[in-house]
């Protein structure tokens, strides 16, 4: 008797295995080539997500016009006023090493009489000298400021895409509660996914300006120059998880060797150490976790996968990026949501 359809066996579980990575394998790599625009797309989104509560209350008082002018206003200023602060950040330290290269090339001397006092080889001293060339820390610095620069580019066409967003939002709830009746599983996936990009930005905001706070104060009374802004971009790379930090402690702890010695450079990374790290790599994940469903070992593993992926976009939207897969492919399916537990600190729905 012949097997009908009903009866027949389904894949083997290998083969499907093999051709979801295949699937995965197309995505990212789709992805990779087209980070230019899936960054800043996904950036104006998570924008608009921000602000969409205020949105709601302007409407109450203003025409829907003004209220869209005035939040693409409160973006533009916010997005502007970030992107100065890292390219006068990046040319503020490439400016400041200059001034120190005589003071450099001293500690280099100083450094090699010791070695040589110590009985390192004199081949292996030039190898050291040559390797310490402030010349080339400079040019780090200037590539960066050139990365910054192509990443501002990007500016425009995210606030292009956030009027676009913010001018579609004023019917977006009503159309989306129209196909909660048909996909209601998908839908509440996503005002979860637009709920916890909130609080985590929200608590993001607090701990990174409590830390930055304390950096500026700490730098200030050690006498590293212009430690409001490095302070300001402790701020910036706070939205960085874990490892924002490392990055924004680079120019202080340089200056600081440049301006007092490995006695100020070990003072600013003990407070880097104690005030960054406590906050932003054992509480901050902690309260991330809490609040929005993310195990701490999924950020860790999110900010490097995107990072990968999209560039420096991906880690600073690793996060929100992590929500929005984990609501589309766990909180949307109720057969998937067993994974819940594994995925986040939440028990399945």
């Amino acid at each position: 008797m012949p097997t009908t359809s009903s009866e027949r066996p389904g894949l083997p579980r290998g083969l499907v295995v093999l051709l979801g990575l295949a699937a995965a394998f197309l995505v990212i790599s789709g992805m990779r080539t087209s980070a230019g625009l899936i960054g800043p797309a996904f950036l104006a989104l998570v924008l608009t997500i921000a602000v969409h509560p205020l949105r709601v209350r302007l409407d109450r008082h203003v025409w829907g016009w003004a209220s869209t002018v005035l939040c693409l206003l409160l973006v533009t200023a916010v997005m502007i006023g970030l992107a100065v602060s890292i390219v006068a950040a990046t040319a503020k330290f490439a400016t400041l090493l200059r001034r120190y290269e005589d003071d450099f090339n001293d500690m280099v001397s100083d450094g090699i009489r010791l070695l040589e006092r110590a009985g390192v080889s004199t081949e292996q001293i030039r190898n050291v000298g040559d390797g310490l060339d402030l010349g080339k820390v400079v040019g780090v610095a200037t590539d960066a400021l050139s990365d910054v620069y192509g990443l501002v580019s990007g500016l425009v066409l995210m606030l292009a895409l956030v009027l676009f967003m913010l001018a579609d939002g004023r019917t977006f709830s009503d159309q989306l509660a129209a196909a909660g009746r048909g996909r209601p599983d998908l839908v509440a996936a996503l005002r979860s996914f637009a709920h916890d990009t909130r609080r985590y930005l929200l608590v993001s905001t607090v701990f990174g300006l409590i830390a930055a706070v304390l950096d500026t104060v700490a730098l200030e009374l050690l006498g590293v120059p212009d430690p409001l802004l490095w302070g300001l971009l402790a701020f910036l790379t706070s939205y960085i998880p874990h490892v924002g930090f490392l990055i924004g402690l680079v120019p202080p702890a340089v200056l600081a060797l440049l301006e007092g010695g490995p006695g100020l450079l070990l003072a600013v990374v003990l407070i880097y150490l104690g005030v960054n790290f406590v906050i932003g790599s054992v509480i901050h994940p902690r309260v991330v976790g809490n609040t929005v469903g993310l195990t701490s070992t999924l950020t860790f593993l999110s900010l490097i996968f995107w990072a990968g992926v999209i560039g420096p976009l991906g880690a600073i939207l690793a996060v929100p990026l992590s929500i929005l897969v984990r609501s589309l492919l766990v909180d949307a399916d109720p057969a998937s949501r067993w994974l819940s537990p594994l995925v986040a600190n939440r028990e399945p729905g």
